[in-house]
C-alpha cells in the first residue's frame, strides 16, 4: 500500500509539531506548514525524516483561500495524493470573559478567519484529491473552550464552538468518502499557552491539574495520539468530538489525596 500523505497546518510547534512527528513515525509523508516560523518548521520536518517519514515544508496562511489551495497542490504535486488533513492552525486574543470591552469586531474577524474559515477552506482544498482516491480523513483541532465556553477569550471559545458545528455539518455532507472528526484538548502544556498566560500560567496549570479527574494537564503528544487514531484507524467514526482534557469536562474532581 502506498504511504499515506498528511497535511498538518500550523505544525511548526506545539500540538501540530507533535501530530506531524507521530504521523511520520507511523509511516506517513508529511506536509509541514507554517505561517511565519520557517526555521522551526524546517526543524520539525527534519525530525519527521529522522523518524522514517518523508516531509516537505510549505509556507501558507490558512486565512487565505489561495494559500490553502496552494498548500493542497504542494502535497499532490509532491506525492500525488492526500490521505489526511489536520486543521491545527489557530489563533486567539487573550481577554477576560467578563471584560466586554476587551474584544472588538476585528478580534472576532481575525480569530474566525483562521480558526473557522481557514479550516473550511483547507477542507475544500483537499476534498477533490480525497474524493478522487475514494477516501480521506480530516481532524479539526477544536477545544474544550468550544464545549464549555471557557478559554483564552469569548471570541476563541465561540470560534471553537463553530468549528465543532462545522465538523458535524461536513461529516454528514462529505461521507462516505471523507471522514471528518474533531479533537478538543483541554489545558495543553505548550510554549504558545505559556506565552499567552504569562505570569498566571503556573497558577492556572496547577489549578487545572488539581481540578481534573486525572489530576494532570495535557501534553501535545496526548492530543497527537488521538489525532493519529482518528486518521489512521477509526474507519467507522465520523462527526465525533473527542475530548482530550484529563476529564475536565466532567466537572471538578472529587478525588482526595
Amino acid at each position: 500500500m502506498e504511504q499515506p500523505v498528511y497535511i498538518v497546518t500550523g505544525s511548526s510547534a506545539g500540538i501540530g509539531e507533535a501530530c506531524a512527528e507521530r504521523l511520520a513515525a507511523a509511516g506517513g509523508r508529511i506536509v509541514v506548514n507554517y505561517a511565519s516560523r520557517q526555521a522551526e518548521a524546517n526543524a520539525v520536518a527534519a525530525r519527521c525524516r529522522e523518524k522514517g517519514g518523508e516531509a516537505i515544508v510549505v509556507q501558507a496562511d490558512v486565512s487565505s483561500d489561495a494559500d490553502c489551495r496552494r498548500l493542497a497542490d504542494a502535497a499532490t504535486q509532491q506525492w500525488g495524493r492526500i490521505d489526511g488533513l489536520v486543521n491545527n492552525a489557530g489563533t486567539t486574543r487573550f481577554a477576560r470573559h467578563d471584560d466586554l470591552e476587551a474584544l472588538q469586531a476585528e478580534d472576532f474577524h481575525d480569530i474566525y478567519s483562521v480558526n473557522v474559515i481557514g479550516a473550511y477552506q483547507m477542507i475544500r482544498a483537499v476534498a477533490p484529491a480525497m474524493r478522487a482516491q475514494g477516501r480521506g480523513a480530516v481532524v479539526n483541532m477544536a477545544s474544550l473552550a468550544g464545549v464549555r465556553g471557557v478559554g483564552s477569550s469569548v471570541a476563541y471559545a465561540a470560534s471553537k464552538g463553530a468549528l465543532i458545528t462545522l465538523t458535524l455539518s461536513l461529516a454528514r455532507a462529505l461521507g462516505p468518502d471523507i471522514r471528518v472528526n474533531a479533537v478538543c484538548p483541554g489545558f495543553v502544556e505548550t510554549g504558545w499557552l505559556k506565552a499567552g498566560l504569562g505570569e498566571s500560567y503556573e497558577k492556572q496549570r496547577a489549578g487545572y491539574a488539581a481540578a481534573s479527574p486525572l489530576q494532570d494537564v495535557v501534553q501535545p503528544e496526548d492530543v497527537a495520539d488521538a489525532v493519529v487514531w482518528l486518521l489512521t484507524g477509526a474507519s467507522k467514526t465520523t462527526g465525533e468530538t473527542l475530548l482530550v482534557d484529563g476529564g475536565m469536562h466532567l466537572g471538578p474532581s472529587q478525588r482526595r489525596r
